[in-house]
């Protein structure tokens, strides 16, 4: 006898959705449990610093879940309504919009807001567990271990299947070993180190190349953001989700180009003093950003992990490297996969077969609804870190296309 059908590791987006869509997809028939890290009044932070993340998703990733497992989500978690994402050159000469119509979420209340939710549909939680490892019957994936932060105990739950969603530098995928397929740690120029503030602001100048409240801006430069980008992501009127993120590299390539040695969050304290519309700028002391207006991250921007699944065992989400390559967003491709991979998991244990083969629609499904494009975003997003700022402008005047 196991402990649970199914445990998903990771209390953040990608496992909430993960433990609703089992939850759907079951009609709430098998036993699921969460396990986090974080306290239950911090449910799924990221670090110390909160949920740090650029807040933005598309509409149509958010009608994706909504539609397959009737999970919607509204005020006061959606903070604000935005038409689009638009990039502009070096120069500010082009802009190329993309994504469409979509969201910026309130990433403090969305946590409180899914667990009451997932609760509601019969999920277990268990928080503040550090977990360590995976545990194996022979050549399957049993369980997990680790230790209970609250009793300084070890800690220990069993399942069919497991789903690892505890992000890009999971300790349950990197220590793998009953498959060759799945890669375990990603190459550090696959990484971006990114930051972030939540800011109020007084209005500057009217330039919609710097702040529109009807779009999210992307800024492409390689002396403000090497090998990344900047944003500045309407929350509102006068209110602002703005950072940027940088390949390492390149920042200390650019570091010496220049005759500096600035870091992220130096860039970043540069690019909202440089912003013409965005005059005497102050974090967010709202009650719903107190947790989260300011930090640093890093983030993946690759393909999705070649191989997501194994004996008895899935990853999803950041664990997954799923962020989208050019422009690190991870809640879209988190809402889609973890919405697919509750159906597929509900479909191999009820099928009675949770071997890699029985997981394996898991891998397929999510490459035919999103994964098929980020390879060639990857390849995009390395192009673009090779070019100078003049060849960008030049090229998205006259031929490149996001």
């Amino acid at each position: 006898m196991v402990d649970y059908d199914i445990i998903i590791a990771g209390g953040g987006l990608a496992g909430t959705i993960a433990a609703q869509s089992v939850s759907y997809y079951s009609n709430q028939g098998l036993k699921v449990l969460v396990i986090d890290r974080s306290p239950s009044n911090l449910p799924g932070s990221k670090s110390v610093s909160g949920w740090i993340c650029g807040d933005a998703v598309s509409k149509e990733a958010v009608d994706y879940m909504t539609n397959r497992i009737k999970v919607n989500w509204s005020e006061p978690e959606i903070e604000h309504k935005v038409k689009g994402v638009m990039a502009f050159s070096p120069d500010r000469e082009t802009s190329i919009p993309f994504d469409g119509a979509g969201y910026m979420l309130n990433r403090q209340v969305l946590p409180e807001r899914q667990n009451e939710r997932t609760l509601a549909m019969g999920v277990d939680f268990d928080f503040e567990i550090n977990l360590t490892g995976l545990v194996y019957d022979e050549n399957q994936v049993i369980g997990v271990q680790g230790i209970n932060n609250k009793t300084k105990t070890p800690y220990k739950k069993t399942a069919k299947v497991v789903i690892d969603a505890t992000g890009m530098t999971s300790m349950l995928r990197n220590q793998i070993s009953n498959t060759t397929k799945m890669e375990k740690k990603i190459d550090r120029t696959d990484v971006e180190s990114t930051g972030r503030h939540i800011m109020y602001f007084d209005q500057g100048e009217e330039d919609l190349t710097e702040f529109d409240p009807n779009y999210c801006i992307i800024h492409l430069d390689q002396d403000i953001a090497p090998g990344g980008y900047g944003w500045v992501f309407p929350k509102g009127k006068n209110k602002v989700n703005i950072g940027l993120g940088v390949e390492k590299t390149l920042l200390e390539k650019r570091n010496q180009r220049l005759g500096k040695n600035d870091n992220v969050s130096m860039l970043i304290n540069q690019y909202v003093e440089r912003n013409r519309a965005i005059k005497n700028a102050r974090l967010s002391e709202d009650p719903q950003d107190k947790n989260n207006a300011t930090g640093n991250f890093q983030v993946s921007v690759r393909r999705q992990n070649d191989c997501m699944v194994a004996n008895g065992f899935v990853i999803v989400g950041d664990s997954a490297w799923m962020p989208k390559p050019l422009d690190a967003g991870g809640i879209g491709p988190a809402l889609v996969a973890g919405t697919i991979v509750g159906k597929c998991v509900v479909e191999a244990i009820q099928s009675g077969d949770v071997t890699e083969k029985g997981l394996w629609k898991y891998n397929k499904e999510f490459i035919n609804e999103y994964g098929y494009k980020t390879a060639g975003l990857e390849i995009f997003r390395k192009l673009i870190q090779t070019l100078t700022n003049e060849q960008i402008s030049y090229g998205m005047k006259h031929f490149l296309v996001i």
